[in-house]
């Protein structure tokens, strides 16, 4: 058994540096894949080590960016080593790549946490090897119908797989019916962060709705408002179910150029002001939870917030480059609610006139069925044409996101297909625009990056921290 530990571990350390010295790929999966393949109890046997807590954060969107803010938290609070898969390689074969990366010559580990992200179809499989003290629930949506089936098939592999786990804790998002209801059917002790209702929620909406019906009775929900999508505040009419009372909830949230901002507010009654580097109100969402774990570790609410101002975002999270002066914007999209947020904010971007990049792919990973694109309300970008350049198209699905767009009312003559993604970023980032928006699914995301990294700047500064408070919360239980 040790002498195939070791084995597993140094054909898999092996594959991170041939991956390195090519730069073929990141080594965040593939070594993963040979270590289990020759010990398949390898990602178990280094998960034992964690001396603290394991946490693990599941959902459809905001994963990466929801780990990467709670493990620098735990790292700039905690002064302890934190074990992470950064770069959103969420599947078994990443998290056992991240826990031997970490690892000496000898399987060794010196960490007190592991932060890690896993892929809704993925948490049984990898909450079977390691056993979470906290998991984080974000939000469920439609995403890759041909790979996960329909969504209540997700949502019934994290409910059953919580339901086995022993002595964790949920941080749940209680705008969310779906998530919500994940507290009471488990039984678990449950924390739940949400958004209060300010100027921007809509009474209805066109946006696709997951969660028309309760999950317990099967009457219509009815909302008194909506976040986006089906986040909002809900109530069953035919039996008791409703949004729960928030332990830790965004008041008053507002987006100021790349800065998001709230007030926490606490069950007690205590409130903070917040601030986090990164666009997009939606990413309050990911700060609340990562602010709620923060508290179930007894971290002062100081810690929180002076490390959530310096948060940088993970690769095409929102990422921010410089071109010759002027902005650019990266940012992964996969499924309609994101890419319906992705749409929202490039319209509210500080720019008069923007260059847009969307890049589609259909590898496995971004799905083979693209036929999501059409629930995508790209019609919102016919009534704003004065506000864009051009629209160029690329990656092996171009001249399907194309159609798309022309069927939305997007003037054609604005409409560029570049199948190749090196020229497709150059007139892009050479368009009459004075900022670049650029979406991308998941395997077009990394060749985009590289080939924007050879072109732009990425920037890394950040805006000044927040003043710092009296007074601490210390937990929420």
């Amino acid at each position: 058994m040790i002498v195939r530990f070791i084995l597993a571990l140094w054909a898999a350390r092996l594959a991170m540096f041939v991956a390195r010295v090519t730069g073929r790929g990141k080594g965040s999966s593939l070594p993963g894949k040979i270590a289990l393949k020759i010990y398949p109890r390898i990602l178990k046997q280094l998960g034992r080590q964690i001396k603290k807590g394991i946490i693990v954060v599941t959902g459809t969107n905001g994963k990466t960016t929801t780990n990467n803010m709670i493990a620098g938290i735990v790292g700039d609070n905690k002064g302890s080593g934190v074990i992470i898969n950064r770069e959103g390689a969420n599947l078994i074969t990443g998290v056992t790549a991240a826990f031997i990366r970490a690892a000496g010559p000898f399987g060794g580990l010196h960490a007190d946490y592991a932060c890690l992200e896993v892929d809704e179809a993925s948490f049984p499989g990898v909450v079977r090897e390691i056993t979470p003290d906290i998991v984080v629930v974000t939000n469920f949506f439609r995403d890759q119908l041909d790979r996960y089936g329909e969504l209540d098939k997700t949502i019934a592999l994290v409910k059953d797989a919580l339901k086995k786990l022993d002595s964790v804790r949920l941080v749940l998002n209680a705008d969310d019916p779906l998530v919500a209801q994940l507290g009471r059917v488990t039984g678990k002790p449950s924390v739940f962060f949400g958004l209060a209702r300010h100027p921007g929620v809509s009474g209805t909406g066109s946006a696709a709705r997951e969660a028309k019906f309760c999950p317990f009775c099967g009457a219509e929900l009815a909302y008194s408002y909506y976040q986006y999508s089906q986040l909002g505040n809900y109530k069953c009419p035919g039996c008791e179910f409703a949004r729960p009372q928030t332990d830790v909830e965004g008041v008053d949230p507002g987006v100021d150029g790349m800065l998001v901002s709230c007030r926490v507010r606490f069950r007690q009654g205590n409130m903070y002001p917040l601030q986090i580097p990164v666009t997009g109100l939606y990413n309050l969402y990911n700060g609340l939870a990562a602010c709620s774990v923060g508290l179930l570790l007894d971290i002062d609410m100081d810690g929180i917030r002076s490390s959530l101002a310096g948060y940088l975002p993970a690769t095409g999270r929102m990422e921010k480059f410089l071109y010759r002066g002027k902005p650019v914007l990266l940012n992964l999209v996969k499924n309609p609610t994101g890419f319906n947020e992705g749409l929202s904010t490039l319209l509210s971007v500080p720019a008069e006139r923007v260059n847009v990049l969307i890049a589609i792919n259909d590898n496995d990973a971004d799905g083979r069925d693209i036929s999501w694109l059409w629930d995508v309300d790209f019609e919102v970008l016919s009534g704003a044409g004065e506000k864009f350049g051009t629209f160029v198209c690329s990656g092996r699905r171009a001249w399907e996101m194309a159609v798309r767009l022309k069927y939305a009312g997007v003037r054609e003559e604005t409409v560029t297909v570049l199948e190749d993604f090196d020229q497709a970023v150059r007139t892009a980032l050479e368009g009459t625009g004075d900022m670049s928006y650029f979406l991308a699914t998941y395997t077009a995301l990394w060749p985009v990056e590289r080939i924007l990294s050879g072109y732009a700047q990425r920037e890394r500064t950040l805006p000044e921290s927040v003043p710092s408070i009296s007074g601490s919360v210390k937990s929420v239980r």
